[in-house]
């Protein structure tokens, strides 16, 4: 079994993962609690939340299995070499059930605040519901064929395709209203941090082990962070460069509505010179 050559490292390996647990973690309440204030969900894209669900499902499923299961890391090193390390930590498992569980309160906050007009598209329900159909034909046909390392690399294939489009859907509407209102800037923020500290940990862990398997050994967690900082990158873009604007005359508006501290002398009553 693989173990660490520098402490140092092993000590930086760790930091960084959790620091993106609590980064990545956090990010889901910013969302959470801008619904809860405005007791609306509108301009958060459904179809967004329904493939994050989606995701974290089947990366939870990875990870858990990945980091538990002896008999599934023998199937890795036999594949990727005795001396790999397993390229899942403590910290993989506990964000995607931390992320799975906001994930499903968000969609809970769908249900009961104001939702506008907007509804979870069928091209979405049906991209989860073929995600999910296959998976299932390869849990209950294709296993006795392969091994569990295959059927679990499925579930971190369908959680990378959901990584992919997840994002489209929400960068589409905030392009379509000129605006990120209702869609927490800060959510991106903190998933941002946490995709760059990935990285920094897998980094960390390639270098004690002179070794770049675990980047594509555990290609989802590659992607996940690749395509998770593209996206934010754009959400950044959106909220800051392209519809500042935009926002600020949201605020107007409703400033505008709102009464003057000092009201105007009413000129008959003014007196006569």
């Amino acid at each position: 079994m693989a173990s660490w050559n520098s402490i140092p490292l092993e000590i930086a390996y760790q930091v960084l993962g959790w620091i993106a647990f609590v980064s990545w973690s956090i990010s889901f309440y910013p969302q959470l609690i801008m619904n809860f204030r405005r007791k609306s969900v509108v301009g958060l894209n459904f179809d967004f939340v329904v493939l994050n669900l989606t995701k974290h499902s089947s990366y939870l499923i990875y990870n858990a299995v990945l980091y538990f299961s002896a008999a599934v890391q023998k199937q890795y090193r036999q594949k990727y070499g005795l001396r790999e390390m397993i390229p899942v930590a403590a910290n993989d498992v506990a964000f995607s059930a931390h992320a799975v569980l906001l994930t499903a309160f968000t969609l809970f906050q769908i249900a009961i605040y104001d939702r506008g007009n907007q509804k979870v598209s069928k091209i979405a329900l049906a991209i989860v519901s073929v995600a999910w159909l296959a998976a299932a034909i390869c849990v209950f046909v294709a296993l006795p064929k392969h091994s569990w390392l295959w059927l679990i690399s499925i579930f971190n294939s369908i959680q990378v395709t959901m990584t992919v489009i997840k994002y489209i859907p929400q960068a589409i509407m905030n392009f379509a209203r000129k605006s990120t209102d209702g869609f927490s800037i800060g959510n991106i923020l903190l998933d941002l941090f946490g995709g760059v500290t990935t990285y920094g940990q897998m980094a960390v862990q390639s270098i004690d082990q002179d070794s770049w398997v675990n980047f594509y050994g555990n290609i989802g967690k590659t992607l996940l962070s690749l395509v998770s900082i593209f996206f934010d990158l754009i959400f950044i873009c959106q909220h800051y460069v392209l519809y500042p604007k935009k926002r600020t005359r949201t605020l107007d508006r409703h400033s505008d509505k709102t009464e003057p501290l000092t009201k105007p002398a009413d000129p008959s009553q003014a007196e006569n010179p």
